[in-house]
């Protein structure tokens, strides 16, 4: 997969109304439904957010065993989706790799649930 052309520019408040968080995966498992192979996940986004529910095509490079625990990134104020069965409530973030699989966007450090990035 090549890198696609910068998107156009944006203000500081356009970025704000992105609401982009970090939280941990306390349950992973396979989503043979989905279209494409996929993890459903549920994601501990601290108490004023809770626990939401995504799925995300993680399959190359993740177990559901190697997700939990895991601190990931989301954006947690688009609309649920439904994707296949599952409501998504969140985006789980990444980035493509050289074939164009997910890898996932994360801290390097622990960081409190329900963290907002800026």
């Amino acid at each position: 997969m090549t890198a696609s052309a910068p998107a156009p520019t944006i203000t500081y408040d356009d970025f704000m109304k992105v609401d982009i968080r970090v939280g941990t995966v306390v349950e992973a498992e396979p989503y043979p439904e989905a279209r494409k192979p996929a993890i459903k996940l549920r994601i501990d986004f601290g108490p004023d957010i809770g626990i939401k529910r995504s799925s995300a095509q993680l399959t190359v490079h993740y177990t559901p065993e190697q997700l939990v625990g895991r601190q990931v990134a989301a954006v947690v104020n688009f609309p649920p989706r439904q994707i296949g069965k599952l409501m998504s409530e969140v985006l789980t973030l990444g980035f493509p790799d050289e074939a164009g699989a997910v890898v996932l966007f994360s801290p390097d450090l622990k960081v409190p649930n329900g963290g907002r990035l800026f």
